[in-house]
């Protein structure tokens, strides 16, 4: 018998398969697709303090392995995530985490304050990608003095468990990596999507409004799993492993890097059961290799 729980942080998962933020919804929208209860969680979208309507469109744009994004951390804001979208989060009866972005320190703040203490939330994933609009737009995540400083005055707000998501916009990820840690991550999740463009041919413009998005989807793996694996290298901490998994080869891949656990994102868009399938062909791959658990596949990579 295979036991497919994994701990988090702290953060008790009935298996290691993910909901990424900003893909899944309230989840109530896959209902008729897939046993949502059947995962190992969901993390919320992103979550700023006042509503937020994001960018103009187009704002999404198919490539060949992937998807281009710029949505613009569209949300309703915290008071309508607690009072709406939370209710329906919870009523799968997973774990669910609170994606916290902001564009300023104080917003993170607020945001992270108002959420601690609310039990049923198990931790935030705190979203160091959104632009610094207090230093010319720059990332939060982008150096790692900015990063030391915001994840520790969040920590000083938020007693829960912290997640920080780390961007692969970096020189040296695992110095970023190393920042978070510092100013007191009890996890790192990573990576968020990496920058790209489009351009059509016909117009010549941009395929996107923004003019440049986020790119995701099966182009990104490779990318995704050197940096899971070069951030496990320096820190002690659990990694929250995402980029590019379409399937159980790809999870197992990131736990044999390092992760503990993973999360699905784009695949969905092609087929909503992607992550059942992961979870299940997990189960079947640690059968087949005689493997209690997939904490015993952790950083088992051969080098």
């Amino acid at each position: 018998m295979v036991d497919l729980r994994v701990n988090l942080a702290g953060i008790e998962l009935p298996n290691p398969v993910l909901m990424a933020s900003g893909v899944f919804g309230t989840g109530t929208e896959y209902r008729e697709l897939l046993e949502v209860g059947r995962l190992g969680g969901i993390i919320s979208k992103a979550v700023t303090l006042e509503p937020c309507p994001g960018n103009p469109p187009p704002r999404i744009w198919e490539t060949p392995c992937g998807m281009l994004n710029s949505i613009g951390l569209q949300n309703k804001g915290l008071e309508a995530f607690l009072e709406e979208d939370l209710p329906a989060l919870l009523s799968h009866g997973i774990p669910i985490i609170a994606n916290v972005a902001g564009f300023s320190e104080e917003e993170y703040l607020e945001v992270a304050r108002r959420l601690d203490g609310i039990g049923e939330i198990r931790g935030i994933e705190l979203n160091i990608s959104c632009p610094n609009v207090a230093r010319g737009g720059i990332h939060f995540g982008a150096e790692a003095s900015s990063v030391v400083n915001l994840v520790a005055r969040v920590r000083e707000v938020y007693n829960g468990v912290l997640l920080v998501k780390l961007s692969p916009q970096v020189y040296d990820i695992g110095e970023i990596a190393r920042a978070a840690v510092e100013g007191g991550a009890d996890a790192l999740s990573l990576v968020n999507t990496f920058p790209g463009m489009a351009v059509d041919v016909e117009t010549w413009k941009p395929r996107l409004a923004s003019v440049t998005g986020g790119l995701s989807g099966p182009a990104i793996h490779p990318l995704a799993v050197r940096a899971v694996w070069e951030v496990a290298q320096v820190v002690n901490r659990p990694i929250l492993a995402m980029g590019g998994i379409s399937g159980w080869e790809q999870a197992v891949e990131m736990l044999l890097v390092g992760a503990t656990a993973v999360a699905v994102g784009t695949a969905i868009f092609t087929d909503p059961l992607t992550p059942l399938g992961i979870l299940e062909g997990l189960e079947n791959y640690l059968e087949r290799m005689g493997i209690a658990s997939p904490e015993e596949l952790k950083g088992k990579i051969r080098l």
